[in-house]
């Protein structure tokens, strides 16, 4: 049997609306998991003490942990700052050899842009078409969505400083 190769990738962070998924997905049989990093981590106070980055390293492993990770399996990991705590501690527990950072695409790619997708939309949003290829008009697309309704500022990644331009916070 040839080696198996679990990849971990992120979606959601550069984006406005809501917390951020971390995905879980084993290429050769198209399992997947993902966990939500919740938006909460992403506002203040939290944002500012870079928690995001212990949360997105326990919620790796917790993952990898229930896809069973074999002893046999490499791990690629997606090159986001959001990962920057987890890659060194995976490769401190599997070896540097096992684990590869590397842009994620494909269906693991697909897998957890479509788990955000549905998060967001639960929300009672409709994301544009094309929001790879538009990220500022989405962007403004997401922030007017907040604006018509200030109860959704809750869903809203506010503690980036470049946000604090667009909306005032209370």
């Amino acid at each position: 049997m040839g080696s198996l190769t679990v990849q971990i990738d992120d979606a959601g962070v550069g984006d406005l609306l809501f917390g951020v998924v971390v995905g879980v997905h084993r290429k050769e049989t198209g399992e997947f998991h993902y966990e939500v990093i919740p938006v909460s981590y992403f506002q203040t106070p939290q944002f500012s003490k870079k928690l995001y980055l212990d949360k997105a390293t326990e919620i790796t492993l917790d993952l990898l942990h229930k896809m069973k990770l074999e002893d046999v399996e490499d791990v690629e990991i997606c090159s986001s700052f959001l990962f920057d705590k987890t890659r060194p501690l995976l490769e401190e527990r599997l070896g540097k050899e096992r684990v590869r950072t590397r842009a994620i695409t494909g269906d693991a790619q697909d897998n957890v842009e479509t788990a955000y997708l549905d998060e967001i939309r639960n929300l009672g949003y409709e994301p544009i078409q094309e929001r790879d290829e538009k990220r500022a008009r989405s962007f403004f697309h997401m922030l007017n969505w907040v604006k018509k309704n200030p109860d959704r500022l809750k869903y809203a990644k506010t503690g980036w400083p470049r946000l604090r331009r667009y909306i005032r916070l209370r």
